[in-house]
């Protein structure tokens, strides 16, 4: 991996970039594609070259300035990990006001919220080096690991000459240390580099040419945001010693995911999964599942103990771990996720449990509210808990294995239960007899207290990881 709607251009109420939007030299691109001016439409003005949505106020609490950012990503918008991070600071930042365009390789912008960002996906020239492979529309990836200096060098090229034809801007922010440092060294103004632990544990460690590849590019950095103290400490063990270091959680919108009641949040649930792009036999693995309204409506038909996953499903991701404990818990499950390991899954699954293929936001945020306790059975590290924190958000007590960014979103939320039940927030990882006899302690409280937990697990979130507060902080080191 490199590791869900409208994507079109805003300008900010400050003049900052301005001659970018006039300036012959940047050309108004969109998906590597001339753009093309409709003329305005409900809600719309009239921009140069393309629509532009009108720009929401700003929340008078904010103080700061109002900013042009290009912000890098090498790969997707939907999914998981640093594409939800990705999408999350577009939408926030340019509700806020700010000038945003993200430049990354989503072949269908168009389905994803990213507030009134621009979008736009540069050439790449050839292959897409990821971190774990897997199916991307319309390119060949490879492991980062594999790409000869040649290509990799092809590729920060690329992506840095696209970045510059964008400036002058305030902020470029760019995602992983590889290859989002070089990109962001070799456009040759000050830069932000988010770590996100992915390209750490999968591609660098143990490979002293990137290892040290990575560390001459952070040396460059205006500043480098970790997710946790555990990526702070993986970041510094791969690499050594990194000046300028700031720890961010990534964040989570807790407007959008809420508590809601079992018969509006399965009615919600239901329109969104008829609202489904076409996927004939489910032969898309990145698209929901066919028939999938149908299979979630009988699947709640019953109010029975129901226990969700969401992410991918891969054997890290410990998806195994639940089933094993599910069949001496008894109670049903939704799997929702891709990956190369989900016909083995399905294989082993105890009878009762739902697989749905890949859910976006929309879906998930009516999910969540259907089910009573949230997985996160991940065996290997985690930059941070995000799958944990946006059930939280939900409303839904999340049982998380306990350990790297995991347990520090598990430290938080515990901190708001009562001291008798805090130990039901965590368990050890692959551990699935302990997993099983805390999903049963858990599915045996009162409706009423696992309510409670709940609203108490939502508060943490909202203390510590709104996305608000988030996308303010990480713009502090341009705006001081």
């Amino acid at each position: 991996m490199g590791p869900g709607s409208g994507a079109v251009g805003t300008r900010s109420a400050v003049d900052v970039g301005a001659a970018s939007r006039s300036d012959p030299r940047y050309p108004r691109t969109r998906h590597g594609q001339p753009s093309h001016d409709p003329g305005p439409g409900p809600g719309e003005v009239p921009g140069r070259g393309r629509t532009r949505h009108r720009r929401p106020s700003r929340g008078s609490g904010s103080s700061v300035p109002l900013v042009r950012i290009l912000l890098w990503h090498g790969y997707l918008l939907g999914g998981t990990g640093s594409n939800v991070y990705t999408r999350a600071l577009a939408r926030v930042w340019s509700r806020a006001g700010h000038d945003v365009t993200v430049l990354c390789q989503e072949p269908h912008p168009e389905r994803h919220d990213v507030g009134s960002a621009e979008v736009v996906r540069p050439e790449i020239g050839g292959k897409l080096p990821v971190f774990v492979l897997d199916r991307y529309e319309g390119v060949e990836a490879a492991l980062l690991q594999d790409l000869t200096p040649a290509e990799r060098q092809r590729y920060v090229e690329l992506n840095a000459r696209a970045l510059r034809e964008r400036l002058p801007a305030d902020a470029v922010f760019t995602n992983h240390v590889l290859l989002g440092g070089p990109v962001g060294a070799a456009v040759g103004v000050p830069f932000a580099v988010k770590a996100h632990g992915s390209e750490l544990e999968y591609s660098m460690r143990g490979r002293p040419e990137l290892e040290c590849w990575g560390a001459e590019s952070l040396a460059r950095a205006e500043s480098v945001f970790v997710g946790s103290a555990h990526i702070r400490a993986v970041l510094e063990d791969v690499v050594g010693h990194v000046d300028r270091v700031h720890e961010v959680p990534p964040g989570v919108d807790v407007e959008e995911f809420v508590p809601q009641s079992r018969d509006e949040a399965l009615a919600d649930l239901l329109d969104e999964a008829r609202a489904d792009h076409p996927n004939p036999g489910s032969a898309n693995e990145r698209l929901p599942d066919e028939g999938n309204a149908d299979r979630l409506a009988a699947f709640f038909a019953e109010d029975a103990p129901t226990v969700v996953y969401f992410g991918k499903l891969i054997f890290n991701k410990g998806v195994h771990v639940l089933l094993e404990a599910l069949r001496e818990v008894g109670a049903r499950a939704v799997v929702v996720g891709f990956g190369d390991y989900r016909a083995e899954l399905e294989a082993a699954a105890p009878p009762g449990a739902l697989f749905t293929g890949p859910l976006e936001h929309r879906h998930l945020v009516h999910l969540l509210p259907l089910a009573d306790v949230a997985v996160v059975p991940s065996i290997f590290p985690e930059a941070f808990g995000m799958v944990a924190a946006e059930a939280a958000a939900a409303g839904t007590p999340p049982l998380v294995s306990r350990h790297s960014g995991l347990a520090e979103v598990a430290a938080g939320i515990e901190t708001e239960y009562p001291p008798e039940l805090r130990h039901l927030v965590g368990f050890e990882a692959g551990n699935a007899p302990e997993l099983a006899a805390k999903l049963k302690e858990l599915l045996a409280l009162s409706p009423e207290t696992r309510r409670e937990l709940g609203l108490a697990a939502r508060r943490a979130v909202q203390r510590n990881w709104s996305w608000a507060a988030i996308g303010e902080r990480l713009l502090e080191p341009f705006t001081r």
